[in-house]
């Protein structure tokens, strides 16, 4: 009974405190303008002359000139004399808890932990390089969804990101822990087999913190398997892209081959990754389903050329040689066809903070510039269901942009100069 009194005396005051008391006004809104010598509207590839960009509390407000906005006092001025604005990029396939200083076995002398360390690191060089979305197709112990909180908490610098936790893969397949003996017994916690288990880790990972989710429908480049060979069947990809689908959540496919491309496009996966030996059936079926093929051709230059010194075993070496050019001139059909393209790099694979490498490559097999900038705005916005937020410079998105010197529909290599670099209305690098 004393407690209830004591309570009831304390709501009381409270009461009357909150009747006497004048409402605290509203915080005061951060207004920031970005202007520049011209803006590139990556819908259409037009220019916008002298813009002037508004941006309160981290989203876009409006879009004109200057000298024709009446602003309040106290807005913070950011002017880029002489420089082109963007959007932030967009990058479909990083591994940002990986690197490629240590192939093969060499990273086996780290603890678990220093992954994550190292993640931390690669967050900061890709949002300093302009990606200021990633999409994090794979990562141990949950790596990707830790490097999202502590970014989101403000305890560290890098891009937004879209976790999608382990890779999910059959059993001895190319997502499996296939470097090891029986008697080490190692295997990956995303092992499924059968439709069922598939759907059961689709709400594993989901419960853990995933926003995507990443199968491995065949064999890849850097595991103890052919890199074309089918790994998962129709049935248990159409089991995991329902329930993904149902928890509002997208699906990639790691796929080299045909017959695995197939398979996931048949069962209904958002983005097909690598698409590396893609035969003409498999370009026909992403047209008919409106499939997203995420091409990661730049990458071969660097394992080529650094791989072996790095660790990485020579059978890799090899199928990273016998895939590299037959990919790019896949890619080069698949434009040709018109099939829907994303940014993804498979950045870990190469060097963080290096991704916007990959665009001249696009341009040298069949791209437009604009063609290979829309793959890392308004497409990579669409394929992971945000347009409403990144991917573009226009009202109610993200005030992330990105600024360079030159012209890059002239010139694309120009993205790996960027010069300027803002993330919701915050300048990360000027």
């Amino acid at each position: 009974m004393r407690l209830v009194a004591v309570a009831a005396f304390a709501v009381a005051i409270a009461a009357g405190g909150a009747a006497g008391a004048q409402p605290a006004p509203p915080a005061p809104k951060k207004t920031v303008v970005v202007t520049a010598a011209r803006l590139l509207d990556v819908s259409t590839g037009r220019y916008v002359e002298n813009p002037a960009v508004v941006i309160v509390d981290g989203r876009i407000t409006a879009i004109g000139s200057l000298a024709a906005m009446t602003l309040q006092p106290g807005y913070e001025h950011v002017d880029l004399p002489g420089q082109t604005l963007l959007p932030g990029l967009i990058d479909m396939h990083v591994h940002l808890d990986a690197s490629p200083l240590y192939g093969g076995y060499t990273g086996l002398r780290f603890t678990d932990s220093f992954w994550a360390v190292v993640g931390v690191a690669h967050a900061a060089r890709t949002l300093d390089a302009g990606f200021t979305t990633v999409r994090n197709v794979g990562a141990d112990r949950y790596n990707d969804v830790a490097l999202k909180q502590g970014i989101e908490e403000g305890f560290i610098k890098g891009p937004r990101i879209v976790p999608a936790g382990y890779a999910i893969g059959a059993t001895g397949g190319h997502c499996d822990q296939t470097y090891f003996p029986p008697s080490v017994e190692a295997v990956s916690p995303a092992v499924a087999d059968g439709p069922e288990e598939a759907r059961r880790m689709v709400r594993q990972m989901h419960k853990y913190g995933a926003k995507a989710i990443k199968i491995c429908a065949t064999g890849g480049v850097f595991s103890n398997d052919g890199v074309g060979v089918q790994q998962m069947t129709v049935e248990e990809i159409k089991a995991i892209t329902a329930e993904a689908h149902m928890q509002g959540l997208k699906v990639a496919a790691h796929a080299h081959g045909p017959e695995g491309i197939r398979a996931a496009i048949a069962g209904g996966v958002d983005t097909i990754e690598h698409v590396s030996l893609v035969d003409d059936q498999g370009i026909k079926d992403a047209l008919k389903a409106g499939t997203w093929f995420s091409m990661d051709i730049y990458n071969t230059d660097y394992t080529q050329a650094e791989g072996r010194k790095n660790g990485v075993r020579e059978s890799e070496i090899e199928k990273d040689r016998a895939i590299g050019e037959a990919q790019r001139q896949n890619f080069c059909k698949a434009v040709k066809a018109g099939v829907k393209q994303v940014y993804g790099t498979d950045a870990g694979v190469y060097p963080h903070g290096d991704n916007a490498r990959q665009f001249a490559v696009m341009v040298r097999y069949c791209a437009t510039p604009l063609q290979a900038i829309q793959a890392a705005t308004v497409n990579a916005a669409a394929a992971l269901g945000q347009v409403g937020d990144v991917g573009q410079v226009s009202v109610g998105r993200y005030g992330d942009l990105i600024a360079v010197k030159g012209d890059p529909l002239a010139d694309v290599s120009e993205l790996e100069r960027v010069t300027f670099v803002m993330k919701g209305g915050e300048v990360v690098r000027k």
